[in-house]
């Protein structure tokens, strides 16, 4: 397994170190760092703030993604599908959360609300074309393989 070295401020004191929940988990949890419970209405959003910052290292981004239970249970999941944190970002974490439910939804104070994993990337480097490779599928769209 790879390790990737992140730095990690605790910018409220109070703030829990994400935790990856088993020994095979691939995204650790951000929890909500609210001083009171914050009830995000059907088809409402709210930016929760997590109370930390980080640095990962160089060619790293750390991605965002709802947590399986509170999607499916409670139809909380974040606004933008997954959250990109840029290595180079050193703000406060925070979850866009959106609820798709039917109900009020009240995220409470340290309550798991996204998951965060980290990934190596490369940035491309764009070459100008006239043409490009031919292949079987050229400019077929969506659906266009019948699978």
């Amino acid at each position: 397994m790879d390790i990737i070295k992140v730095k990690i401020k605790n910018l409220t004191g109070g703030a829990p170190i994400p935790v990856y929940q088993t020994p095979g988990s691939a995204a650790c949890d951000l929890c909500a760092a609210v001083d009171s419970p914050v009830t995000i209405e059907p088809g409402k959003s709210a930016l929760i703030p997590t109370g930390i910052a980080i640095a990962p290292e160089e060619s790293c981004v750390c991605l965002l993604f709802a947590r399986s239970g509170l999607a499916v249970k409670h139809g909380i999941t974040l606004s933008n599908s997954v959250g990109v944190i840029d290595q180079d970002y050193r703000g406060e974490i925070k979850a866009a959360l959106v609820n798709h439910g039917s109900e009020a939804y009240t995220v409470q104070p340290g309550e798991r609300i996204a998951q965060m994993m980290f990934v190596r990337f490369a940035q491309a480097q764009f070459i100008p074309a006239d043409t490009l490779d031919e292949t079987e599928r050229g400019d077929g769209g969506f659906g266009h393989t019948g699978k």
